[in-house]
């Protein structure tokens, strides 16, 4: 088909996935740690046994919160076209091939890249139990999204980050089962990209030629958003969600000054939902840095050049950013509407996309919107 836009970024998360995924595919000895649905006195939600909360059934965001109008500007424009409330009556549209065609349509989106169950692995504590549900998760994901319109919704294979025997195991399945990406799920306590531990994972991904993708995370824990209130509580809130974009800087420095560009040139790194504007700063500042007192890194280019090879980044809406197009490389940059997340534009796309690109040329904006996400993941050629 003739691609006009593509959004290198959108999610579904587990508050839209069919209740009994989890509980039905496990083996016995693990269905106690799998992730259900059970009433609470405000609705039904997503739990384990264990305690683990994932939030509510067709909630808002990764984090599945009730939805309250009037909070959030982007959350009620989704709102108004029935998203929450269709949901709670079980019409999971995210969570349905089809049906998510027409949110595609709506928004004027003819092919999108759909990350994953982001950290819900990290809060099952127990890693048979995690490992099983990711894999569960893949293999509906090929069974549903892959199968189904591998040319207009290109699903992420989630890879555990927290048992590399696992990881390895997961990213040889995949890679067979038509998965164009896999997604290392970040969290605020993994061991950081330069660790050794992740060495496995780097011969695999390089052998496998699989793009690998990381989706921006907050940079504190659950429980210490929890455990103020007032202002304190929503001064660490704002804090950490003007700020949560720029934790990819750690992984971007951590595999850059472990050579990983260098030693695997098969490896291609997405940074989902980044943003765009400080990566040149931090890519100035690499250079630096190497080329004033790290010139013994085993390094044959300059961290800038590895960025530009090897690299991209994605972003819904970043003023600045697009500012510095020619300091990151036009080529590395793909736009995302961050459907159905309330951080995204969905579904009023056109909109953002012409406010913030109005000062750029049509082939640059082109390239961003639609042309390099096209080529990346095997569209176009």
């Amino acid at each position: 088909m003739e691609y006009k836009r593509i959004s290198a970024d959108c999610h579904l998360d587990m508050i839209w996935l069919p209740p009994d995924l989890f509980t039905s595919e496990a083996p016995a000895a693990l269905k106690e740690f799998m992730p259900f649905i059970t009433d609470s006195p405000e609705g039904p939600k997503w739990v384990t046994k264990q305690g683990a909360s994932f939030g509510f059934v067709a909630g808002v965001g990764s984090g599945g919160s009730k939805y309250l109008p009037g909070s959030q500007l982007r959350v009620d424009v989704m709102a108004s076209t029935g998203l929450y409330t269709e949901g709670a009556k079980g019409i999971r549209r995210p969570g349905d091939p089809d049906l998510r065609l027409k949110e595609m349509e709506r928004d004027g989106v003819d092919a999108e890249v759909i990350y994953g169950i982001l950290a819900a692995a990290g809060k099952v504590k127990h890693k048979e139990a995690a490992n099983e549900l990711i894999r569960i998760y893949n293999s509906w994901l090929a069974d549903t999204f892959i199968r189904q319109h591998p040319d207009r919704q290109i699903a992420l294979a989630n890879i555990p980050f927290g048992d590399m025997d696992a990881a390895v195991k997961e990213v040889h399945r995949v890679a067979k089962l038509g998965f164009k990406g896999v997604e290392l799920s970040c969290a605020y306590d993994m061991e950081p990209m330069w660790h050794p531990q992740y060495e496995p994972l780097w011969q695999a991904i390089n052998e496998v030629r699989l793009p690998l993708h990381f989706h921006t995370f907050p940079s504190v824990p659950p429980e210490l958003r929890d455990k103020y209130q007032g202002l304190t509580q929503r001064a660490l809130r704002y804090s950490g969600l003007c700020m949560f974009q720029i934790t990819l800087g750690h992984i971007l420095t951590a595999l850059m000054g472990n050579a990983v560009f260098e030693r695997y040139p098969n490896i291609r790194v997405v940074l989902g939902e980044s943003g765009i504007g400080w990566i040149p700063y931090v890519l100035d500042r690499m250079d630096f840095e190497y080329e004033d007192q790290y010139k013994d890194l085993p390094l044959k280019m300059r961290p800038s050049d590895y960025w530009r090879r090897q690299c991209k980044a994605t972003f819904q809406y970043d003023r600045i950013g697009t500012k510095l197009i020619d300091d990151l490389g036009v080529e590395t940059v793909m736009w995302g509407s961050d459907y159905p997340h309330p951080d995204g534009v969905w579904p009023e796309s056109e909109k953002y996309i012409s406010e913030q690109f109005k000062h750029l040329p049509e082939e640059v904006v082109k390239a961003i919107t639609c042309d390099n996400a096209a080529r990346f993941y095997g569209l176009t050629k």
